[in-house]
């Protein structure tokens, strides 16, 4: 019996004690949240890889009712000789490392998306977060989070509970099922801010995210390229991405809230671009942060693409939009400004050189072919330009989002993740 979702460390305890005593897998039934009974006691020790354990760390905050019994397997399984962090056809821990990246890429969503409500607080502010992430990922990213912010006093709600930070101190209580927008969030706040602090506590159980992104994943098959998680920033792209926070090579920076430059390893091996910037990332500054963003980041997790190990950009840089009342609808970018803009895509071809560049929809396919392009016509296949460099044609993800039928989103959703295999394949290859 486990304390919580993601009690690792009564987890490690309990398979510890377990394996010593020689209690098989079959016989264990793991359960969270209840009285746990005595474990049996044990002697000695044993060994099991550390990338076994740091697997594990990362795949206990999966949304699975089946993963403690699922690691347990995998650690009684390594104690008996098993060599099985090279069997890369191993059908439990395939499923485990699709676990622990689902999770990771989860985690950096919630980085990513989550925005914060300044509420005013005994005379300072206090920063009010939600968000309702697919896995139990709370504890570990608010460790994170509050190291990088420890000078703010914030809350982090979700509907698997809440995280608190008040400079000094990160506790944890119970969250919220659901919120309507920001002033039920705050009203919630506001009536339950004193209970739920007095009943919150300071028990945290798995490594923080930042340690967890340290390990790189041991992947099924060949990864994406070289798999560098920590490559130090580019200086000249860098400046780059400075220089162009003030360009006005066209007139869309004059409604924007900022530019959005690209992002990622500044060696990757394959570029996917889009269109421009949408509502969300145009708000926060990083590009495939909103609803299209989701939708890649999650193909890409079925493909087996880590989106850590790929540079995402856009062929235009800012956000080209009409009001609608208070909503910014998007506005697909004219040739001239894809053409200015072209400038600094150029920029970032440049000093990442890509292997492949993967082009989603037609305002990039425009900006790289310099023509227009029917997707249908030429999706899915590799293609060799004059100046030898490769690309990939595929649809945008927003284009997944207007799809109105159900069964036909689906199967749309299905060829874009075809579309990715391909592209990982091609990556691959000698």
């Amino acid at each position: 019996m486990l304390k919580s979702e993601t009690d690792w460390e009564g987890w490690r305890r309990a398979a510890r004690a377990l394996v010593l005593t020689g209690v098989e897998p079959d016989a264990v039934t793991w359960s969270v949240g209840g009285e746990p009974a005595p474990l049996p006691d044990a002697d000695g020790g044993f060994h099991v890889p550390r990338a076994l354990v740091s697997l594990a760390s990362q795949a206990i905050q999966a949304r699975d009712a089946d993963r403690f019994g699922l690691l347990y397997s995998l650690v009684w399984r390594a104690n008996a000789g098993e060599r099985l962090l090279e069997n890369e056809t191993d059908p439990d821990l395939s499923l485990v490392r699709r676990m622990a990246l689902s999770v990771r890429a989860d985690a950096h969503r919630m980085r990513t998306n989550m925005r914060f409500l300044a509420v005013p607080e005994d005379g300072g502010t206090h920063f009010l977060g939600w968000y309702e992430p697919r896995h139990f990922v709370l504890p570990a990213n608010a460790q994170l989070i509050t190291r990088r912010f420890s000078d703010l006093s914030l809350s982090i709600v979700t509907p698997d509970g809440a995280a608190h930070w008040d400079r000094s101190s990160l506790l944890f209580g119970s969250g919220l099922r659901h919120v309507e927008d920001d002033e039920a969030l705050q009203a919630w706040w506001e009536a339950h801010r004193g209970s739920l602090l007095e009943q919150a506590t300071p028990d945290v159980s798995v490594p923080e995210a930042e340690s967890l992104d340290e390990v790189p994943r041991p992947p099924d098959r060949p990864a994406l390229g070289p798999v560098v998680l920590h490559t130090k920033p580019d200086p000249a792209l860098l400046r780059s991405a400075k220089d162009a926070s003030t360009c006005r090579r066209c007139p869309l920076y004059e409604s924007a809230t900022q530019i959005v430059f690209g992002e990622g390893p500044p060696d990757a091996s394959v570029m996917f671009v889009g269109e421009q910037p949408g509502d969300q990332e145009d708000t926060i500054g990083r590009p495939f942060v909103g609803p299209a963003g989701q939708i890649m980041d999650r193909a890409m997790e079925e493909a087996v693409i880590d989106r850590r190990t790929i540079y995402v950009t856009n062929a235009v840089k800012h956000f080209k939009f009409t009001p609608r009342g208070k909503r910014r609808i998007h506005q697909t970018p004219e040739v001239p400004e894809i053409q200015a803009c072209n400038f600094w895509l150029d920029v970032e071809r440049t000093h990442v050189r890509p292997r492949l560049l993967v082009l989603m929809g037609g305002s990039a396919a425009r900006a790289v072919l310099g023509r227009s392009v029917t997707i249908s016509r030429e999706r899915g296949r590799p293609i060799r330009m004059q100046d030898g460099q490769a690309v990939f044609i595929t649809v945008h993800p927003s284009f997944l989002l207007r799809v109105p039928d159900a069964a036909a989103k689906a199967r749309e959703y299905q060829a874009f993740v075809r579309d990715l295999n391909a592209i990982r394949a091609l990556m691959t290859a000698d």
